[in-house]
């Protein structure tokens, strides 16, 4: 599969791989140079629960989440 560097030194994903893995819009990814002319391109994946502490801080404005007074939670 072919494709170009823009002016801009932007490389395009063809659609076709975007859509049979499910690349979107603003995901990061990370390049490495294997050798002359060889790059490896890996798309980077978010880290797991990312965005969760801030979801659950933005909870108590949606009454979501009570606050519990407990100094440990092996007791809920």
């Amino acid at each position: 599969m072919k494709t170009r560097i823009s002016s801009k030194g932007q490389i395009v994903l063809p659609a076709e791989l975007r859509e049979r893995d499910a690349v979107e819009s603003g995901q990061e990814f990370a390049i490495e140079r294997i050798d002359r002319g060889e790059y490896k391109l890996t798309r980077l994946m978010p880290r797991p629960n990312e965005g969760m502490v801030e979801w659950l801080l933005a909870c108590p404005e949606k009454d979501y989440f009570v606050p519990v007074d407990c100094e440990s939670t092996d007791h809920l």
